[in-house]
């Protein structure tokens, strides 16, 4: 916004408010920073301390022009013209590409590209696949919800479900990976001594704190530094994929603007 304030020539057509050598602020660029909800009192404030921060910064800039070496204003002058540019073809690459990209991606797609780099996505983390009740301490169903959260057949799952209402918390789906940190916030009665049990796959165990006892089962493990599964890689697959899409396209652009400058004679090499 700064920037868009600094002319090197006056415009006579609009009303000038504060100079600062061969730069001028308009009375459009202040009415900009108000608005019709603004006090009077605050419109002031505002303005006067933009006023201050502009002129402030048009005297560095005039003084670093002034003593900077020569060379130092031509490598910014570079940097900025470089930057310019950077914007206006990447800006209008976006606009282009997003409009032709094809973000479906079927579920076969990112299991052959897992399957040929599987190698490339290892966990940085443990993984659990479990299943816990959390309930009072003197439930007095606790054995029989016991036996069900163990053996966890047809029958099992529907005789928790029908006593989920005694519940305080409980996960019965046990088919999903889940970080252990997320285990750790959701069992608060968990520690790091626990660590053991979490991590030993088909394994029950039971912990406890003075709001209750959690009841956990352990159905599956996988630890840092083994192979991701598909799903946790899933999300990661699908960037990949995508941004491969987005690279192509680009290319594509680029060959055929650059084709047809050279059709329509806009693009040119002497020797």
């Amino acid at each position: 916004m700064l920037a868009s304030c600094t002319y090197f020539e006056k415009d006579e057509a609009r009303k000038v408010i504060v100079r600062v050598n061969d730069s001028y602020l308009y009375e459009e660029d202040i009415n900009a920073l108000i608005n019709e909800n603004t006090s009077t009192e605050d419109s002031s404030l505002i303005v006067s301390n933009y006023i201050t921060r502009w002129a402030t910064q048009q005297l560095l800039i005039d003084r670093a022009q002034l003593n900077l070496p020569e060379s130092q204003q031509k490598e910014f002058r570079d940097l900025i013209e470089n930057y310019k540019n950077e914007l206006y073809t990447s800006a209008y690459k976006d606009a282009v590409v997003g409009r032709q990209l094809d973000s479906s991606l079927t579920k076969s797609e990112k299991k052959v590209y897992f399957e040929e780099n599987k190698g490339n996505f290892k966990l940085t983390e443990d993984l659990l696949k479990l299943r816990y009740v959390s309930l009072e301490e003197n439930n007095t169903n606790i054995e029989e919800i016991k036996t069900y959260l163990k053996r966890f057949n047809e029958e099992d799952k529907e005789e928790l479900e029908k006593l989920s209402l005694q519940f305080k918390n409980y996960s019965l789906n046990d088919s999903v990976w889940v970080k252990i940190k997320t285990v750790y916030d959701k069992i608060p009665a968990l520690s790091s001594n626990n660590r053991d049990n979490l991590l030993n796959k088909s394994n029950f165990f039971e912990v406890e704190d003075s709001l209750g006892v959690y009841l956990i089962y352990v159905n599956d493990v996988l630890e840092h530094g083994q192979d991701a599964p598909f799903e946790y890689a899933e999300p990661t697959i699908e960037k990949i994929l995508l941004n491969k899409r987005k690279r192509n396209l680009i290319k594509e652009l680029e060959k055929d603007i650059t084709k047809d400058a050279i059709k329509n004679e806009q693009f040119e090499i002497y020797n």
